[in-house]
């Protein structure tokens, strides 16, 4: 027996079908990746995966969809959670990473500004009681 179900006897790709010990190595293993990634990372892929988010969400996909999916309620509930996380995550990853990531903030609360149709006033957008007024 090879011990996984890819054929190459690794023991990853295992499906939902083999047994409770099967998925408790999973979790063991993905544990163990995690523990290897450094916070610094842990965190800026997070506040990507946030930027991305609302992106979409503010109907900048690159999709010929993108307005379709264009919902600015929820950009503003990822926004303001994406100005808090690095507001906050700052001072522990430094400017050289976290610089880039208020860019990107910055750009998103521009982009919301230009896709509503009545603008926030300022200070009032999403993210500004976090990172204060955004012109």
């Amino acid at each position: 027996m090879d011990g996984g179900t890819d054929g190459h006897g690794d023991g990853h790709d295992r499906g939902p079908a083999d047994g409770p010990g099967d998925a408790e190595q999973d979790v063991r293993r993905q544990m163990r990746d995690i523990s290897e990634v450094a916070a610094v990372e842990v965190i800026v892929t997070s506040a990507v995966h946030l930027m991305s988010a609302a992106a979409v969400k503010c109907g900048l996909g690159h999709e010929e969809n993108a307005e379709q999916l264009k919902d600015l309620d929820e950009a503003r509930k990822l926004i303001t959670a994406l100005a808090g996380f690095v507001t906050a995550a700052a001072p522990e990853i430094g400017s050289q990473h976290a610089g880039p990531l208020r860019d990107g903030l910055r750009s998103l609360q521009l982009a919301f500004r230009e896709a509503s149709i009545i603008p926030d006033p300022p200070g009032q957008g999403p993210g500004e009681k976090y990172t204060g007024p955004v012109n």
